[in-house]
């Protein structure tokens, strides 16, 4: 019941925080510049090649697994 309670109050709070419409001024200066592409941009690559790397990592811990399996 706590956590329920807990996930209610923040909830509500972040809420509150979406209805402030303050802008980020460093963004507007950055999609007025034409330059958020630029940097939306290297986050996507840096995401990508972040999944890449993990999925590389699963494919071979896979296969170490299988190997390492006893025989029946």
């Amino acid at each position: 019941m706590k956590k329920i309670l807990f996930s209610l109050i923040f909830t509500l709070f972040t809420v509150q925080l979406f209805a402030q419409d303050n802008g980020v001024e460093m963004a507007d200066k950055l999609r007025s510049d034409g330059k958020i592409y630029v940097v939306v941009t290297c986050i996507v690559i840096i995401l990508v090649g972040l999944l890449a790397y993990l999925f590389s990592i699963d494919k071979r811990l896979k296969k170490i697994e299988r190997e390492n399996l006893p025989k029946n």
